[in-house]
């Protein structure tokens, strides 16, 4: 059975059903794959729908390619995975319970079983990033993490001095033991600029630089610099969005982080504009800049 002309694709003969090439429209986004390709996992929803006979009975866009009604962007993985039968995120990718999902309606269940969340031997979610927050574990998993990430940072018997205590500035016996972890900086400015561009910008002072992220890691990083006024009482596991700093320097802050070994991976930025005053073009800009940084 022939496709309709407009596919752009080469006429099956008459012993397949389908081209060699074919194209499909996956939630807007267009594909074009071999067919070995879509039916290289037995059993899976590609396979099914590209191993039958009946292929009128498949959706067509109005360009006559084959639609499916998925998420068209994380379908590029699906078929990454379908061409090797490996999975290759990128670094940090925050949508793999997305995907997750997309790979069971696709039934790939060896592709979700990659994708599931790993447990570490307390059965708790383990350190990585991308998991959910520490915030919807158990009481008694907290309490585990806490003891076992003390037992970490403690000098085995017989290192350093007399009874296993490290000496102060200890070398490598008493290097920190760093965790992973993200830390975002948020710095909010606003200025007046009047209606003559040659005029000079009045500038306003900033009111605070926030600083978002687990407790431990932003005491470690800012210490006595970090006012935790407005959330004084967070426990060292759990995450805040109310610390400030009480030095209003930008770099100052990028510093800090440097120091501690964090690198800046993402950042975004809004701004609005309003009138000063019913009576003046001037008009009050206010921005809002987010940088996130990430310490492996």
């Amino acid at each position: 059975m022939a496709l309709a002309d407009n596919t752009g694709c080469a006429k099956p003969n008459e012993d397949l059903p389908f081209p060699d090439i074919i194209e499909l429209n996956v939630g807007g986004q267009v594909y074009i794959t071999r067919h070995p390709t879509l039916v290289s996992v037995p059993g899976s929803l590609l396979w099914e729908m590209f191993t039958q006979k009946n292929v009128r009975s498949l959706a067509r866009d109005s360009k006559g390619r084959f639609f499916v009604d998925r998420d068209g962007f994380l379908f590029r993985y699906i078929l990454d995975y379908m061409r090797d039968q490996q999975l290759v995120l990128p670094d940090h990718f925050p949508e793999r319970s997305r995907l997750q999902r997309e790979a069971e309606y696709f039934m790939l269940p060896e592709l979700v079983k990659m994708l599931a969340p790993k447990l570490s031997k307390q059965n708790s979610l383990g350190d990585d990033p991308c998991q959910s927050d520490p915030e919807e574990l158990s009481p008694n998993a907290d309490a585990t993490r806490n003891l076992t990430s003390a037992g970490a940072t403690l000098p085995s018997a017989g290192a350093g001095g007399p009874g296993g205590v490290v000496p102060a500035g200890g070398g490598a016996a008493g290097a920190d033991v760093r965790r992973a972890g993200f830390i975002t900086i948020g710095y909010r400015g606003s200025y007046t600029l009047g209606r003559d561009s040659q005029t000079d910008a009045k500038f306003r002072r900033v009111a605070r630089i926030m600083v978002c992220g687990k407790t431990s890691l932003a005491k470690e990083v800012f210490g006595d610099t970090l006012n935790e006024s407005r959330d004084p009482d967070r426990p060292p596991e759990r995450y805040t969005s109310r610390y400030y700093l009480k030095f209003t320097f930008l770099e100052q802050a990028f510093d800090k982080l440097a120091d501690a070994g964090f690198h800046m991976v993402a950042c975004n930025s809004t701004g609005t504009c309003a009138f000063a005053h019913d009576q003046t073009d001037d008009r009050i800009w206010t921005s809002y800049t987010e940088y996130v940084f990430y310490r492996e």
